[in-house]
């Protein structure tokens, strides 16, 4: 039997006082933390240092993560205020 694909929403930031958090959504969530770190993914994560992972959720279905990380995201809090 096949294992159950797995997804993760998960939160990081780059110290304990940081006001800057991003949210990503990930199948595989120990190399995505990996890769944060070592700084592989260029854009918004390496220019601010985000290396620490402050929270995670783990899902079965993509979708369902999706909208997850949509909700807890700041860019979906604002939209759903709006």
């Amino acid at each position: 039997m096949r294992p159950l694909k797995q997804f993760f929403v998960y939160i990081m930031t780059n110290g304990p006082r940081s006001a800057v958090l991003y949210t990503g959504v990930t199948g595989q969530l120990v190399r995505r933390v990996w890769q944060h770190k070592q700084k592989r993914v260029p854009g918004f994560t390496s220019r601010y240092n985000l290396t620490r992972l402050v929270y995670y959720e783990r899902f079965y279905y993509p979708d369902a993560a999706i909208a997850r990380e949509k909700e807890i995201s700041p860019g979906g809090a604002v939209r759903k205020y709006s």
